[in-house]
């Protein structure tokens, strides 16, 4: 089995949002960072993922299951991750875990430790006292522990300082080594996801924007800037592969993908002064964002 979600032609209808068409494909094995602006489907996709909501057309399979008819399967080899949770109920660290591994065969104490210790979690801990940060690693403790094959996070690092997100990326890295289990992570977090997920999907309105491996997708697109005599004719004829961005008289800045013609198109209209930039994941974003929020 090649992947571990495999999403084809998702469709869900609500009164003032969208989602899809949508197809997604997770590796097995990788880290894969879902991400997109506030609104874009993101936790959408998730929920449908784990059911909650019934997909008005399309087929979703997790570690070759399908989401609904192998539901309680899928389930068992399968953790959520995400800020909202809350484990006050059994008031002490220590209670919670308890609580939880009686549900897992599969539960690991010797990990189960390892955690509590790389956290700085104690099972006598108040859960009402806990930081937000640390609520967080509780979270992901409680799911990391029971050793899932896919581990879907939304927003982990939400409430998380710089010295606490190394330490749960460290362990996300350490957890997907053997090649065996799988990360999809929805964050808005985007120098996080640059540095750690190894494939990531954007999406915008419910539809995906592109998918793929992280530094290929980062390298194929470049931040151009030009000067043209002729504008107009820029604006009327814009290449496939070419995004204006802005312009100021006869200088203009865009996003190029370098898979396309648009360069040599630009040469060969009166462009001068061609000069291309690397662009971060967070460039790429937010000129494909704005470009689409344009259009």
């Amino acid at each position: 089995m090649n992947h571990a979600i495999e999403i084809r032609g998702l469709v869900k209808q609500y009164p003032r949002f969208k989602l899809g068409p949508l197809d997604l494909t997770v590796p097995r094995g990788a880290i894969y960072g879902l991400i997109g602006p506030n609104g874009a489907g993101k936790t959408t996709t998730i929920d449908m993922i784990f059911g909650m909501g019934r997909n008005d057309a399309g087929q979703i399979r997790v570690l070759g299951l399908d989401h609904q008819a192998d539901e309680v399967a899928f389930k068992r080899r399968a953790a959520y991750v995400s800020p909202d949770l809350n484990f006050q109920t059994w008031g002490k660290v220590g209670r919670a875990i308890r609580f939880v591994r009686g549900f897992y065969p599969e539960w690991d104490d010797a990990y189960c430790g390892h955690l509590m210790r790389a956290f700085q979690l104690g099972e006598k801990d108040r859960i009402l006292t806990l930081s937000f940060g640390a609520r967080t690693k509780l979270s992901l403790l409680l799911a990391l522990a029971r050793r899932p094959d896919i581990l879907i996070l939304d927003e982990p690092t939400t409430g998380l300082d710089a010295v606490s997100k190394q330490q749960v990326f460290s362990e996300l890295l350490k957890a997907v080594e053997d090649g065996e289990r799988t990360v999809l992570i929805s964050s808005n977090g985007l120098s996080d996801i640059e540095r750690f997920a190894d494939h990531v999907g954007m999406i915008q309105h419910g539809k995906l924007l592109l998918e793929g491996r992280t530094d290929e997708i980062v390298d194929r697109y470049r931040l151009v800037e030009f000067f043209t005599s002729d504008p107009a004719a820029l604006q009327t004829l814009e290449p496939e592969g070419l995004r204006i961005l802005k312009g100021n008289e006869n200088r203009w800045h865009g996003l190029l993908d370098q898979q396309s013609q648009a360069q040599h198109w630009l040469e060969t209209h009166g462009a001068r002064d061609i000069s291309l930039t690397r662009v971060t994941l967070e460039d790429l974003f937010v000129a494909l964002v704005k470009e689409e929020k344009a259009a």
